[in-house]
């Protein structure tokens, strides 16, 4: 679903534990580091695509997290020009993302990358809440920055 901007509707995942470590997720077969994050179905609320993608991404459902925090607006980041794309006929130039923080309430056993047919990260480790900006990729970088900003204070409350 990209909209008349360019952009394509997406969810980002910020993943905490008990001891507000950051889920952080390595691409398959790639040395590339990321959040989860998704894209829209069609009729679908922000809500709604992040427990899809939380589920599909790292095999976590309703009751393996609590909801704390969203990011009030979308956040886009513009996608370099090799990595733009047609999709139905409408070229998309970047992601326009709904960012959501949760924390794991059930064991870390649950994170299962192999739930999708097609695994989009083959590993995952537990971050500091620094190292998301060292390690995703730069285009990334001031999204990610933004949305840490906004959710993080949360893990407070």
């Amino acid at each position: 679903m990209i909209d008349r901007e360019g952009y394509r509707k997406n969810v980002g995942i910020i993943l905490c534990n008990s001891h507000d470590e950051l889920l952080l997720c390595k691409r398959f077969k790639e040395d590339s580091w990321q959040f989860p994050q998704g894209g829209f179905m069609r009729n679908e609320n922000p809500e709604a695509a992040m427990y899809r993608e939380l589920y599909e991404e790292i095999g976590l459902g309703r009751k393996d997290v609590s909801i704390l925090g969203k990011t009030k607006n979308w956040l886009k980041y513009d996608l370099p020009k090799k990595y733009q794309r047609k999709t139905n006929n409408k070229l998309c130039l970047g992601q326009k993302q709904i960012w959501f923080l949760l924390r794991l309430t059930t064991n870390e056993s649950s994170i299962n990358l192999e739930k999708s047919k097609k695994p989009e990260f083959d590993d995952w480790e537990w971050a500091s809440t620094t190292k998301p900006l060292e390690m995703v990729i730069d285009f990334k970088k001031n999204v990610y920055s933004l949305a840490l900003i906004e959710l993080l204070p949360m893990l407070k409350n």
